[in-house]
């Protein structure tokens, strides 16, 4: 039986990958197997290598992100694992790549042990997460749905729909300063900073219809 995790990286730093593929490079039981630059590129050679796990960043500079990478690698050919290594730690970020299906979610900040452990918990299907993002999860599964008005829930299902302010105003026929006032109540209570941190946030709990 082999016992070698096989992995490829994918980051669009170079200077990240290169540090990564050294520091890999030290474990014997760690195999890296390719090396990705863009969520495209990542997607291929998982299909092409089958690698046990895909060790990916989120922001990918264009193309598509880490999150949609994820999918897309998860929907592929293979079993292959994916665990997310990143500097982004919003709940936001933590959210989406987890309903994506990220079997981890590690911090670039994490001693390598740290990482060594968690692409072999990857590779097992086990879950891997950095102290500080178990937090936040466990904080996000006590924390009860937010009650929202009929108005809010309105509002928010139009923007599910990316719609607009001026398109949500003319769909529920009030004015577009009503709008922004209900878009205000809405992230508060979602704990949202931004319009796509809201419909990702509802998505993840199931809050819209």
């Amino acid at each position: 039986m082999n016992d070698t995790v096989r992995l490829v990286i994918c980051d669009d730093h170079a200077m990240v990958r290169a540090g990564l593929l050294a520091l890999l490079s030290s474990d014997p039981a760690i195999e890296v197997v390719g090396e990705a630059s863009t969520g495209e590129e990542a997607v291929s050679l998982a299909a092409a290598l089958r690698p046990d796990v895909v060790l990916m960043d989120l922001q990918l500079g264009g193309g598509i992100d880490g999150v949609e990478a994820t999918r897309r690698v998860l929907a592929g050919p293979g079993e292959s694992h994916v665990l997310v290594l990143t500097t982004f730690d919003t709940d936001t970020d933590i959210s989406r790549a987890i309903s994506a299906g990220a079997t981890g979610y590690l911090l670039k900040a994490e001693k390598p042990e740290e990482l060594f452990a968690a692409i072999r918990a990857a590779a097992a299907g086990r879950p891997a997460l950095s102290p500080p993002i178990a937090s936040r999860v466990m904080a996000q599964m006590r924390s009860p749905l937010p009650q929202l008005t009929d108005r809010e829930q309105d509002i928010l299902d139009q923007l599910g729909q990316g719609l607009g302010n001026r398109e949500i105003a003319r769909a529920l026929f009030i004015s577009e300063a009503t709008v922004k006032t209900h878009l205000g109540r809405i992230y508060a209570k979602l704990g949202a900073d931004t319009r796509s941190g809201a419909v990702a946030i509802a998505k993840e709990r199931r809050l819209l219809r």
